[in-house]
Formats: C-alpha cells, sequence, structure tokens
C-alpha cells in the first residue's frame, strides 16, 4: 500500500515472494557512500533478501574484507528498509564467496566510467594475475587512451588504483578487478 503523505511504499501486507521483490527495490536505491552514483545493486554486494513474516534479512558481500564503508551500507540499508514499511529488518554480511568485479552490473560500471573512474576490466583467465597487474591496459575515462600508468597501488579508497592519463593529464581513479 502506498502512504499518500510522503508517497513512500509500505509493505504491510502481500505474501512473502512480493514483499521480497519490493524490498530488492527499496534496496536498489541505497547508494554506496564513497561512490554515490552506484548502488548496492550495481555493485553486486546484496547477495540475498529473505522475507519471511514480518522479518527481512539482506545478505552482503563486501568489496573486500574490512571495507569501511560497510558499516554505513548496512545502516543504510536498514534505514530505507524501516521507512519502506519493513519492521523487522537484519543486515547479515557474509564473506564467503568472496565478492569479484565480476559481480557489478553492466550499468553501474558506465556509471562509474561517466563518473570519472575507470571501470575493472575483465578478469584476466590466467593462473597468476599478479605477474600480469603491472602491465595492465586500463582505459582512461576522461579521453579515452590507453596510454596510462599506475601512480600508486591506493586511490581514494583502497578497492580503487590512482592512474595519470599520459596523453590528457588527468589523474583517475581505477576500479581494482578482484
Amino acid at each position: 500500500m502506498v502512504n499518500s503523505n510522503n508517497n513512500t511504499a509500505t509493505f504491510e501486507q502481500g505474501t512473502d515472494n512480493e514483499r521480497t521483490q519490493n524490498a530488492w527495490s527499496i534496496i536498489s536505491t541505497v547508494c554506496d557512500p564513497e561512490i554515490p552514483v552506484l548502488t548496492v545493486t550495481d555493485l553486486g554486494i546484496v547477495r540475498d533478501v529473505k522475507v519471511t513474516g514480518e522479518e527481512v534479512e539482506v545478505i552482503i558481500t563486501p568489496t573486500y574484507s574490512g571495507c569501511p564503508a560497510m558499516d554505513m551500507i548496512s545502516m543504510n540499508i536498514r534505514f530505507a528498509l524501516l521507512e519502506g514499511g519493513f519492521k523487522n529488518v537484519k543486515v547479515t554480511s557474509v564473506l564467503s564467496p568472496a565478492w569479484t568485479t565480476d559481480w557489478m552490473t553492466e550499468s553501474g560500471r558506465k556509471k562509474l566510467e561517466a563518473y570519472g573512474i575507470a571501470p575493472p576490466n575483465p578478469r584476466q583467465q590466467v593462473c597468476d594475475q599478479g605477474i600480469f597487474m603491472a602491465n595492465e591496459a586500463v582505459q582512461c575515462p576522461h579521453c579515452k587512451c590507453f596510454h596510462t600508468s599506475r601512480v600508486s597501488e591506493f586511490g581514494s579508497t583502497a578497492c580503487k588504483s590512482l592512474y595519470r592519463c599520459e596523453d590528457c593529464k588527468e589523474p583517475f581513479d581505477y576500479f581494482k578487478c578482484h
């Protein structure tokens, strides 16, 4: 049902399946606090949503173990669902299977690029990625050239590296593959 006072949907009625779909819709509006153009569903960190009666449980996986944004993400998911009419909200963080950039949506990758962050390259199918990391070709999100160099293994956050474009001379973050 829709609350006419603030146009937010409340889901006190409906089947568990309908409530689960509604929970997913609400969660898909929650943004990453470090990269606000991405939602948590763009990132692919929401693994599952379970609705049983009055309880909703959201299973999330951090982009890397120890990610400082996870507490804020959990809180924002919880607040969004409470505002949406869910009463008993539980957010559970799981580390296995480990998150991978393969779980990001194509839409999320495009949003990163439009925001000025190079999206992760497709995962290379090699035995030891470390051997190839130093020579990884990263496209500049500003001028689209591949004549770039890594300045630092860590950028504005630990999940990004800092690069510089040798053509347009602009620095940019690269969302690391893992």
